[in-house]
């Protein structure tokens, strides 16, 4: 239990960034952050992974930064989040024999084709609720044991991002349930490894750490305590995964209430009160606490099919590539602002990265259809945007057979745009509320923290506790045309994607000229 005048941390460490923030436990919201960026690597065609000691350098000075931010302020404990599907080896001495290798890494496209056409994907979703794709643990596993046999030799351990936080913060070799249940490996009924997936993954079931409730209470050591300025010993409470954590954050935990992260990447979940399967195969299942999952979609095309199309077509004003902030330049949305709703016919399939939601087929590759003289590059750029929006609605749509969608509630460095704010709930349909300030994953953190600390009695108390008191939301407000122009769109995206999909085979190019 924490007293007045202190705050809690929350460590959120996503795909291209660490952010901290410092949440008063008097209910004061934000009281101060630090956040730092690290590069999504790309060694082969296909292939994006991280150097592992370049991202835990990036936390211990983002906390560093944090932590000198709040001088005298007591700091009662520190929660962690963090991105899902990463992969990382380690040897005896517990040292990375691997990078690590993100949800984004679209090596194991052929392994998880194989699964799929095998019959065995959907007793695997079934079983894990973790979908058969690229980004999933289980099969990046597969495709160590037959592509780089001696380097899965070598690894006496396998785990996650937030695992090898969780080791570098605490010196324990420990996962937790929400993270693990991202897996692929994890039986969600039963919270422990299945053995049926690790036997297709290769792996035993001591190479894996014990999986730990998400509210575990854990101590920093000396050496995280040296390099961050925090005490030694600090409660450090294991949290969960950034998605969950999302909604959490977002106060997306009850009924009806979906909640939307867009990033770099992208999801769409709605709470549930344990695991739940879904008969469509589209859906993920994924814990945040034992009693509270999350059903839902992501996709992998969020803000990055608008920086590259910022890069590709007004490479002047951006100059970042697909590495750059996780909002798009200011000078890029103004741009596509000046296209119209609909960007006059054009339509962008924005597949750039191995797809997931709710299509899950990694090798389909993104496309502009209706091109005409007309179009200049203001509609190539609009067009992105809106296609990335139009492939969001289809996993609110899917939602849809888990309980009725009355709301939305969003977080994610995109929505500092206006132009994002509007098209986003345009193309959805739905009523819209953007968190505004530190909303989202790392609020997501601390509100978790504070519950497992035991300063509230439940999580939306937590979640009360640490934001402070706040206005009754406003929904992102449409315009009628708006509203007509984009529903017409989504009434035909889906029967493009289908349609497309059923004639990319002819388009596709050599493996070895693939991004």
């Amino acid at each position: 239990m924490t007293g007045p005048g202190e705050v809690l941390l929350g460590l959120d460490v996503g795909t291209t960034a660490v952010k901290v923030a410092a949440f008063s436990t008097a209910g004061g919201g934000q009281v101060a952050g630090a956040q730092r960026e690290y590069p999504l690597t790309q060694p082969r065609p296909g292939w994006h992974v991280q150097d592992p000691a370049t991202v835990l350098a990036a936390v211990d000075t983002a906390l560093a930064e944090c932590v000198a931010a709040l001088g005298a302020t007591r700091v009662a404990g520190l929660a962690v989040a963090s991105a899902q599907h990463g992969l990382l080896g380690l040897d005896e001495r517990r040292e990375p024999v691997t990078p690590l290798v993100t949800w984004a890494d679209a090596r194991s496209t052929a392994e998880a084709r194989e699964l799929r056409s095998g019959g065995l994907a959907a007793d695997l979703l079934r079983r894990t609720g973790t979908p058969v794709h690229p980004m999933s643990p289980l099969v990046k596993l597969v495709w160590f044991a037959r592509h780089d046999p001696e380097t899965a030799a070598a690894v006496r351990w396998w785990l996650g991002l937030k695992d090898l936080l969780l080791l570098h913060l605490t010196g324990q070799l420990v996962t937790e349930l929400s993270s693990a249940s991202a897996t692929g490996l994890l039986g969600s009924v039963a919270r422990d490894w299945d053995a049926d997936a690790l036997a297709v993954a290769g792996i035993r079931r001591e190479q894996l750490p014990p999986v730990l409730p998400t509210t575990t209470v854990l101590e920093l050591t000396a050496d995280a305590a040296r390099r961050s300025g925090l005490p030694a010993g600090l409660p450090v409470v294991v949290g969960a995964a950034d998605g969950p954590l999302g909604n959490l954050g977002t106060g997306a935990i009850e009924p009806g209430v979906a909640g939307l992260s867009l990033g770099t990447s992208g999801a769409v979940r709605m709470a549930v009160d344990g695991p739940r399967a879904d008969p469509r195969g589209s859906l993920f299942c994924y814990a945040l606490t034992d009693d509270l999952w999350v059903v839902g979609g992501a996709v992998s095309n969020g803000g990055i099919a608008m920086r590259w199309a910022g890069a590709t077509f007004a490479a002047e004003l951006t100059g970042k590539g697909l590495t750059g902030e996780e909002h798009a330049d200011s000078q890029l949305l103004a741009l596509a602002a000046e296209a119209p709703p609909g960007s006059d016919g054009l339509v962008m399939l924005p597949y750039l990265l191995s797809e997931r939601a709710p299509v899950w087929d990694p090798e389909l590759a993104g496309a502009y259809f209706g091109i005409r003289h007309r179009h200049t590059r203001q509609h190539f750029l609009r067009a992105a945007l809106e296609g990335v929006c139009l492939q969001v609605s289809t996993i609110a749509d899917a939602l849809e057979q888990v309980g009725p969608v009355r709301e939305v509630r969003a977080t994610g460095g995109t929505f500092r745009s206006p132009l994002w704010r509007t098209v986003m709930a345009g193309v959805l349909a739905r009523p819209l509320v953007v968190e505004a300030g530190a909303g989202g994953t790392a609020l997501g953190a601390t509100a978790l923290g504070w519950y497992a600390l035991g300063g509230a009695a439940d999580l939306p108390s937590a979640l009360v506790a640490l934001r402070g008191p706040v206005a009754d939301p406003t929904p992102v407000a449409v315009t009628r045309d708006d509203l007509d122009t984009y529903a017409r769109l989504r009434a035909g995206f889906p029967a493009l994607v289908r349609s497309y999909t059923a004639v990319a085979d002819a388009f596709e190019v050599p493996a070895a000229a693939r991004a």
